[in-house]
């Protein structure tokens, strides 16, 4: 409570400071003129793309792609394998007396939170857009592998976690690769890359994980204001989002999970139910549909780089839209209540078959059905997404931006729980230091809502993909450990 109202003494002070629309140009012109360049240099080397037959490949997917090919096989297709027992667990009693803070529902709505976001709506439309239909089955294909991958760090997270002494846990890659090189004798090496990995993360969190989300749902929301005949103040919006993320994060995980865990289903329902009325209006079309994309999986028309290049298109629309490989939600997971690490590790294995494998699939059938994706070419990810609703259901385009929302929303409740565990993981788990994070946090969502940090943007995006580059270097060390973990909890099971 205290907390609570230290940082609602500092709104005042705050909005005071925003309120000053010349100082705010000022200061996001000057921003902008120091990111650029350093935004120009991480998109060309984190990016860094190689041609193959007709297309460029960027070698971090093919990193993600590759590592859950590899976690597939090496678990035996634990996908699929431990399905059942993964809905069992997140319906099960739980372990009430486990070391952690949160059960296995709540854990998995966090995750889903960070992951099911404006990407899911956006980012789909422009991967069918570029590379046709067939990348649907692609993203299907590369989220069932993708499962295998968040299975592996999540399992991880757990076995290789921090009992505080307030009681809370903190775990995610920057401890298991602290942790477990020390156990293999590498004690310096997993301090460098943890202190990597948290510095990425919280670069991350900021930027792609709040101010983005905060910019691109104000946008949206603006616009479908302004066909309303309403203006809408971006840095009020910021303000009041601002406000609203304080209220909950500030409570810590136990709070966060309690709000993930009501606001996910009910955003996933929302969108899947709008989704499936689109879908039953076209419902004669929809073999037609699926023959598109199944054609345009293997045989493509019009698309550079033909199969490949519709692999590629798919492929990596599902690794940025899971995060499977990124580590970001084994923060989440980490907290759960469990004695034994493999059962989270199961459990989050669901998030990319949700995140992908349901939601992505739903928005392909509603763009494709429609064939809004065939329209003119200016018009943006969202905007193809809520043309495909509106042509159904003229108001539908009002529920997207209210899910939209909502998905945002969550998407900042989650990255801001992951750059506060990689904040105090460099600075301490003092109770200052959280509340320091935090309010930066927030100061930082309002400042950004109405501005275009452009290049601060593509900081962060490129921080979150350095993330994947040092996670997979523990995934791959400590294969070996997750499948002892699975062993042990398989064998407590009879």
């Amino acid at each position: 409570m205290l907390q609570s109202n230290r940082f609602f003494a500092l709104v005042p002070a705050v909005v005071a400071l925003l309120c000053a629309p010349d100082a705010r140009a000022d200061i996001e012109q000057a921003v902008e003129n120091v990111a650029a360049p350093i935004a120009d240099f991480m998109l060309k080397w984190v990016f860094y793309s190689v041609p193959l037959f007709g297309v460029r490949l960027k070698i971090v997917v093919m990193m993600l792609i590759g590592a859950a090919i590899f976690c597939t096989l090496y678990f035996r297709f634990i996908n699929i394998s431990a399905f059942g027992r993964a809905i069992g667990l997140i319906t099960g009693k739980g372990e009430e007396n486990a070391p952690g803070e949160v059960g296995h529902f709540q854990a998995l709505a966090t995750a889903c939170g960070a992951t099911v976001g404006l990407g899911n709506i956006a980012g789909v439309a422009i991967a069918i857009t570029h590379g046709g239909p067939g990348a649907t089955f692609w993203m299907i294909i590369a989220g069932l592998l993708g499962m295998s991958l968040k299975f592996c760090e999540c399992t991880l997270a757990v076995k290789y976690r921090e009992q505080n002494p307030d009681g809370s846990v903190s775990g995610g890659p920057m401890y298991y690769l602290s942790m477990g090189f020390a156990e293999m004798g590498k004690q310096r090496l997993g301090r460098v890359l943890a202190v990597m990995f948290a510095v990425f993360c919280i670069g991350g969190a900021i930027g792609a994980g709040g101010i983005f989300q905060a910019n691109q749902s104000f946008t949206l929301i603006r616009d479908i204001s302004a066909n309303a005949g309403i203006e809408i103040s971006g840095l009020l919006f910021g303000i009041v989002l601002a406000v609203a993320l304080g209220v909950v994060i500030i409570g810590g995980i136990r709070n966060i999970a309690k709000v993930t865990a009501r606001v996910i289903p009910f955003m996933t329902l929302v969108y899947v139910v709008s989704a499936a009325v689109v879908i039953g209006f076209q419902i004669d079309k929809l073999p037609e549909a699926v023959g598109l994309i199944m054609q345009g999986a293997f045989s493509p028309e019009g698309v550079e780089g033909g199969m490949l290049g519709v692999m590629v298109w798919g492929f990596q629309r599902a690794a940025f839209s899971s995060e499977a490989g990124v580590g970001s939600a084994a923060i989440a997971h980490s907290a759960v209540k469990t004695r034994y690490p493999a059962t989270e590790g199961i459990v989050s294995l669901l998030e990319p078959f949700i995140d992908t494998v349901i939601i992505c699939t739903m928005t392909s059938l509603v763009i494709v059905l429609t064939g809004v994706h065939r329209g003119p070419g200016e018009m943006g990810g969202i905007e193809i997404t809520s043309a495909a609703f509106a042509s159904s259901i003229d108001w539908f385009p009002y529920v997207l931006a209210l899910t939209a929302l909502l998905f945002a929303f969550s998407s900042m409740i989650s990255w801001s729980y992951y750059g506060l565990k990689s904040w105090t993981f460099l600075f301490g788990e003092s109770a200052r230091n959280k509340l320091a994070f935090n309010l930066i946090f927030c100061a930082l969502i309002a400042v950004g809502t109405p501005a275009t940090l452009k290049s601060v943007i593509n900081i962060s995006d490129s921080m979150v993909f350095l993330m994947v580059a040092v996670n997979l270097i523990g995934v791959f060390a400590m294969a070996g450990k997750v499948r002892e973990e699975l062993a042990v909890y398989l064998r407590s099971r009879g």
